[in-house]
């Protein structure tokens, strides 16, 4: 449990760490004594859904895909349970973020809206499904945004990278045109030192 991203964990989120790392742990073992436990596979999912946030990097898509497996699960066992749908629709939705690819994220934001639209018809009068569903409906949008964001960022920073390498070529040709001077000058005033009559 101690990884290296803990240690930028704010006290709150290091608190949440430890709450869903207990979850996680107390639903794993309640799949243990009964392996068809709907209700702790989609706790053992939501939990490591929770841990995906708190995490960074690969850990952090190791969490997603393992929720994905365990609510999948779930689903096999009961494929109305609304509460598994709407965990795998976020679990989908957080899938599509971790893809550059607009096409592959957009099949993750479809499979989520799927899921979503199953678990409001299951259980019509959840507030959270629908808002899950109209927040879904964005995501491509908020996708586009954040490629474009981190292409922007990647550009500038190749370009400061560029910049850093002309001024240091830059500081070097100065340096060098200096050092040559100086030497033509040492090289002038040694000659001429030289060949002054004694």
């Amino acid at each position: 449990m101690a990884s290296d991203g803990m240690q930028h964990l704010a006290p709150e989120e290091l608190e949440r760490l430890i709450f869903f790392e207990a979850a996680k742990e107390q639903a794993k073992a309640e799949v243990k004594k009964n392996p068809k436990d709907v209700q702790a596979l989609v706790r053992w999912g939501g939990a490591l859904l929770e841990l995906a946030h708190l995490k960074q990097g690969h850990e952090s898509i190791v969490c997603i895909e393992e929720a994905v497996e365990r609510i999948e699960q779930a689903l096999k066992i009961d494929p109305r349970k609304h509460e598994a749908l709407w965990c795998l629709g976020n679990a989908y939705t957080s899938q599509g973020f971790l893809h550059a690819s607009v096409e592959k994220a957009q099949d993750f934001f479809d499979r989520a809206s799927d899921c979503f639209r199953k678990a409001c018809k299951e259980d019509p009068n959840n507030e959270v499904y629908k808002k899950a569903l109209e927040m879904n409906s964005k995501a491509p949008q908020l996708h586009a945004q954040i490629q474009k964001q981190l292409q922007q960022q990647q550009e500038a920073s190749m370009q400061e990278q560029a910049k850093l390498q002309s001024a240091s070529s830059d500081f070097l040709y100065d340096v060098a045109g200096w050092a040559i001077l100086v030497g033509l000058g040492v090289g002038l005033v040694v000659l001429s030192s030289l060949q002054k009559p004694k």
